[in-house]
């Protein structure tokens, strides 16, 4: 989801990783609408105890850690990137997890696939930002993924969203408020913060680039009536103005900065005495 694909071996045939693997991947999942804790449990045991959701699953290491955790839990991974779909239905077959299962979708299909209420949570992790105005409506934590959302979120229920990307997160913070959800707490540096938490293999690529991770964990709150969006859609207004302090720059915006930071250089050159 995030735009950073890794090189593939060379004896990697989707095809057939996808056939071998078929076991945990859900190719009709609007079936299942209403009844994933009960249609996927173990044939004669118990419905799980709740349905949780991790949307742009990538390659599954945080999905199996996840499952791995809480065995009575369901834990869903959504790709709709078929390597990656291929990858995560790998881990889960080779971690001989009973809990987890993979669906080849999008973050805009959740509405369709499951049922009002049904999922006890949901994670977000490094999402592609997208960061131009035209493609906002792409980002899964634009407003009206967020509305979609809310209507498949319990109660109860939290949506965890992380990324490296501050511009994308301060637009997410406006995109939450709009929604309706109320932030339950929020960090600018979640592995310090959370230094045993799951690891994505995007984040371990990260952390070894010296970045950050910003993390929000929200919960479905009061919408008297239809958000109108107010907020800026170009995340270029999320840059701080000192470009050239920015110790690491987000994947995707690395161009823009640079083209930023040459034209305010020349800018600033026109004007000095």
């Amino acid at each position: 989801m995030h735009g950073m694909h890794a090189r593939l071996p060379k004896n990697f045939v989707l095809e057939e990783r996808l056939e071998r693997y078929a076991a945990v991947i859900e190719l009709e999942p609007a079936a299942l609408a209403g009844r994933w804790a009960e249609a996927s449990a173990p044939l004669g045991e118990k419905p799980f105890r709740e349905v949780r959701l991790d949307v742009g699953c990538g390659k599954g290491a945080f999905l199996v850690a996840s499952a791995q955790a809480e065995p009575d839990v369901l834990f869903i991974g959504l790709d709709a990137e078929p390597v990656c779909v291929a990858y995560a239905s790998q881990h889960i077959m080779e971690a001989g997890l009973r809990n987890a299962l993979i669906v080849p979708a999008k973050g805009s299909d959740v509405a369709r696939i499951f049922a009002a209420g049904e999922l006890a949570g949901m994670t977000i992790n490094f999402p592609t930002p997208f960061p131009r105005k035209k493609e906002a409506s792409k980002r899964l934590v634009a407003l009206e993924r967020l509305l979609e959302y809310r209507m498949v979120l319990a109660e109860d229920a939290t949506l965890a969203f992380k990324t490296d990307h501050v511009p994308l997160f301060s637009f997410a913070l406006t995109q939450f408020e709009l929604a309706g959800y109320e932030i339950v707490c929020k960090s600018d540096d979640y592995r310090a913060d959370h230094p045993d938490a799951p690891l994505s293999e995007y984040e371990e690529r990260l952390a070894a680039a010296g970045a950050r991770v910003h993390a929000l964990i929200a919960r479905v709150g009061e919408l008297a009536e239809p958000p109108i969006q107010n907020a800026s859609l170009s995340l270029v207004d999320y840059l701080p103005d000192d470009l050239h302090g920015l110790s690491y720059i987000p994947h995707g915006m690395q161009g823009t900065v640079v083209n930023l930071r040459n034209r305010r250089d020349r800018e600033a050159s026109r004007i000095a005495p």
